[in-house]
């Protein structure tokens, strides 16, 4: 008597799981990528997903991709619903939400970048279209795959159906290096350094831009007055980097090409903090006079809406237009090389 009944404690709506493709999933990039997804460190800590692990139709590598399908099991990540491993495309790109292609034939001895970019044309053209057919609608497809950008517009021009926007490539790996070149070279934690932008072709003629980025709130240039320095082996060993790492370990990129996946996904899922920008490569609207439909890296920032935008009225100088127009150049040489594959 007297008082109202208690109800009972609401749980908060669970979120429903999302798909998530990953190419080459039994790599050494897929092995560092994909518990980190599992772990919510992509997506966010409430977001269960479904991962889509697609390998090539080979004894080895799906044989392989079911030892890690085992080791996620083992984890027993809380937001992995379930995993799909596979090597039929149709079935790998299924309603996925999110397609990561990571997978490309590597640079072999003797290759020439021509030679990697008919090499690897005809397998994002697959990808491009199992993604067109099976995909979910609104499937937002990352490449890494080197050379990604020009990977990334193969994809996207057989994926007819998709909204070109939905197609990125991943120039934050770069973006990560500079700033730890900045870092160092500053003597600051690598959080100190914002706004930094990699600019064109994620290659060795890519730029990386020292005038506008910030470190500690001020300018770059007000911090690290070695313009020799930052316009020679800052330049040089953004650029290089790839090819240092493999010298020294064998092997390319792994671990911080996995990183920057993340970081890459995550901050475009994330309103951008105000102020900053981080560097994606998209698909150009023209802007700083980027050739629409190139595939480029820009400075870019995500709205509250999660709509992107390419950071406009950036001053650039001299010495900066040219080394963009030179990074441009080479995207417009790939272009042509591939163009059969556009459709």
């Amino acid at each position: 008597m007297g008082g109202s009944p208690q109800l009972p404690e609401t749980q908060p709506v669970a979120k429903s799981p999302i798909r998530v493709a990953v190419t080459g999933a039994a790599g050494q990039i897929g092995y560092a990528l994909l518990p980190r997804i599992a772990a919510g460190q992509m997506f966010g800590p409430d977001q269960p997903v479904i991962l889509h692990m697609i390998e090539i139709p080979a004894e080895k590598p799906m044989a392989a991709l079911q030892g890690v399908a085992m080791e996620l099991e083992d984890c027993a990540f809380p937001l992995l619903a379930d995993m799909v491993c596979t090597s039929d495309l149709n079935e790998g790109f299924g309603d996925v939400d999110w397609a990561l292609l990571v997978g490309a034939k590597p640079r072999g001895p003797g290759m020439e970048r021509n030679d990697l970019i008919e090499g690897n044309g005809p397998i994002f053209t697959g990808q491009g279209k199992a993604i067109n057919d099976s995909g979910a609608k609104g499937c937002r497809t990352v490449v890494v795959g080197n050379p990604c950008n020009t990977n990334a517009l193969i994809a996207m021009h057989n994926a007819p159906d998709v909204d070109q926007a939905n197609f990125s490539a991943m120039t934050r790996l770069d973006e990560n290096r500079a700033k730890a070149q900045l870092a160092n070279k500053a003597g600051v934690h690598h959080t100190s350094v914002t706004n930094m932008t990699i600019w064109g072709n994620h290659s060795a003629t890519q730029y990386p831009d020292f005038e506008n980025v910030k470190i500690g709130g001020k300018r770059g240039s007000e911090v690290i007055s070695d313009r020799a320095w930052v316009q020679g082996d800052f330049i040089k060993t953004v650029q290089q980097r790839g090819a240092a790492i493999i010298k020294a370990r064998g092997l390319s990129s792994a671990l911080s090409a996995a990183n920057g996946l993340v970081d890459h996904v995550r901050d475009l899922c994330t309103p951008t903090k105000p102020g900053d920008w981080h560097s994606v490569a998209i698909c150009s609207d023209g802007s700083y006079d980027v050739p629409a439909g190139l595939i480029c890296s820009f400075p870019v920032s995500v709205d509250d809406a999660g709509r992107y935008s390419i950071v406009q009225g950036l001053s650039l100088s001299d010495f900066a237009v040219d080394k963009l127009a030179a990074s441009v150049a080479e995207l417009e040489h790939e272009r042509s090389v591939i163009s059969g594959l556009l459709g």
